[in-house]
């Protein structure tokens, strides 16, 4: 297939690790555009990355126009990756105004295109937990009760009543890692037992609870199966992504342990008051990132 017959997608977030993931995965089929704030290098496997502030209703506005420009009025999918994230959990009003109303913004610009999917990269974090060993569904109530799931929350309902005639995916993945340890939270957990900490031993919470994750590679399935089916999904698609038996969190503990040092590692349950004062004592007190 040649480049001017292949289906138009854009993909905002386009330099970031997901974005570069997904613009590499979908070029053999797709011509990819990329959208992002800042615009080092495209890959060759990319068309052209134009540059953007999401928040920014001219700078849109003027995104829009050369991607209508240069690719034409037709768009197969939006893969919209972008969005705030802080790492303190308090609340930003860049949770408002870069996910909810730049999404807002980015969506009624892409209706005046022939936009026959827009695809959302939620969060499995927006869904209340279960007990152990009871799967989270599609159906399952959300829980916005931290700003960055909160924000998604808040997305997705805006994305309903804001939907034309374009079909929508709400993707809620789980946390993703690869083979190479791009993994925040799990890359912490397993430097906390490789360096023996004492915040390493302790938990705040059940150990038999788990969180599921997913493998980048099966989220670039994912993103490339929903587009190449745009045409018989739903017309609104919620879909979880994730492991479909979680390890609980103790179990998980134990597995590194055994790896890294040839033993279990024995994990135990403290208040989560407790574990407030140790974290604190580590970034305060003893100079070290708790990362709590």
């Amino acid at each position: 297939m040649n480049q001017e017959q292949k289906p138009v997608v854009l993909v905002t977030g386009s330099s970031g690790y997901l974005g570069a993931a997904v613009t590499g995965r979908l070029s053999e089929n797709y011509l990819v555009v990329g959208l992002d704030r800042y615009t080092p290098p495209h890959p060759p496997h990319m068309a052209e990355c134009v540059c953007f502030d999401i928040t920014d209703q001219s700078s849109v506005d003027q995104a829009l126009k050369r991607i209508r420009h240069a690719y034409g009025n037709r768009i197969a999918s939006c893969i919209h990756l972008a969005a705030y994230f802080d790492l303190t959990g308090e609340e930003r009003p860049a949770y408002e105004a870069v996910t909810v109303e730049g999404s807002k913004r980015l969506l009624r610009g892409l209706q005046k295109f022939d936009l026959e999917q827009f695809v959302f990269a939620s969060t499995m974090l927006a869904h209340a937990p279960t007990e152990p060993g009871k799967p989270i569904s599609e159906d399952d109530p959300l829980d916005p009760k931290l700003p960055y799931r909160a924000s998604k929350v808040r997305t997705e309902a805006m994305l309903r009543d804001e939907r034309g005639g374009e079909k929508h995916v709400l993707l809620r993945p789980a946390g993703i890692y690869d083979d190479n340890g791009h993994s925040t939270f799990l890359a912490h957990q397993i430097a906390r037992i490789y360096e023996r900490r004492f915040s390493g031993k302790v938990y705040p919470g059940d150990l038999q609870r788990g969180q599921a994750f997913l493998h980048l590679e099966d989220l670039l399935d994912a993103v490339e199966r929903v587009i190449d089916r745009r045409a018989d999904l739903p017309d609104t698609f919620p879909v979880l992504l994730g492991e479909a038996q979680p390890i609980p969190f103790g179990e998980l503990q134990r597995l590194i342990g055994r790896e890294l040092h040839g033993e279990d590692w024995i994990t135990w349950n403290v208040p989560p008051k407790l574990a407030k004062l140790g974290a604190w004592t580590e970034n305060k007190v003893l100079g070290e990132d708790a990362f709590i």
